[in-house]
């Protein structure tokens, strides 16, 4: 019983994976084919009894990688060799696998350096989010998201600059990754500046976060002095201005409401 139902689970792949795929007629060149999938293991045991180890030999394994393991170890490749420094074959090496299966995954270089970025932008979202500590005052909350956001960028300066990279595709998972990664921030703008401007605030605050660290990463801080002051004085001036100009801004209603009476 068990042999026939082997036997039928391997015809029932056979057929539906030739007809779906238009593949080949005969079982021999169908399993030789490099686009053939995966049958189970029992369905293979069938097939080495009645095609021989050559051709079992010749069929695709059992996954041993996943779209995970793929973007990591590309992620990897990345930092060491830059962007243009690395192939689709490095890549399946990386993870012990044909080019071939690499490429069922991702269409081209180009899908994988843009799932690379997506995950950049998960992994940015995580680290804002890891910075939060119970009991921190707005201000000192974005202070340690600010100087996460600097330690992210230093501990992947490849991918930090694949995020701003002006040939990323758009796309709507694009836009949502990217939102994402500005949320952990928002609510402790909301609470310094209120939630109508906490977006706009964000929006200060990233450029100089931005321009900081892509210039530490360029070494184009060429003048001397400690960086980690430099950014720390800036970091706080920063949001400090922000706090004030709230202040200021709530004083200018006041005198205004004051006026109108």
């Amino acid at each position: 019983m068990g042999d026939a139902q082997t036997h039928l689970n391997f015809e029932q792949w056979f057929s539906h994976s030739r007809r779906s795929l238009g593949m080949p007629a005969t079982p021999e060149k169908f399993l030789m084919h490099e686009d053939t999938p995966v049958c189970t293991e029992r369905s293979a045991q069938r097939v080495q009894l009645t095609y021989g180890s050559r051709i079992l030999a010749a069929m695709p394994a059992p996954s041993k990688t996943s779209d995970a393991k793929i973007i990591e170890a590309a992620r990897t490749l990345l930092e060491r060799k830059g962007g243009d420094g690395f192939s689709m074959s490095d890549v399946a090496s990386a993870v012990g696998i044909r080019a071939p299966s690499l490429y069922r995954r991702f269409a081209n270089k180009a899908a994988l350096i843009e799932a690379i970025e997506l995950e950049l932008w998960r992994d940015l979202a995580r680290t804002l989010t890891n910075a939060i500590k119970p009991g921190d005052d707005p201000l000192e909350t974005l202070k340690r998201q600010g100087r996460a956001y600097r330690a992210f960028a230093k501990v992947y300066p490849a991918g930090y600059a694949l995020l701003f990279d002006a040939r990323s595709r758009s796309s709507e998972e694009g836009t949502q990754v990217r939102a994402a990664a500005v949320a952990p921030s928002i609510p402790a703008f909301a609470s310094l500046v209120g939630k109508d401007d906490a977006l706009s605030a964000a929006r200060v605050l990233t450029p100089f976060l931005h321009g900081f660290v892509s210039m530490e990463l360029g070494e184009a801080f060429r003048l001397g002095g400690g960086l980690d002051q430099a950014f720390e004085y800036g970091l706080s001036t920063i949001l400090n201005g922000l706090t004030r100009g709230l202040v200021k801004a709530s004083a200018d209603v006041k005198k205004a409401k004051r006026a109108q009476q």
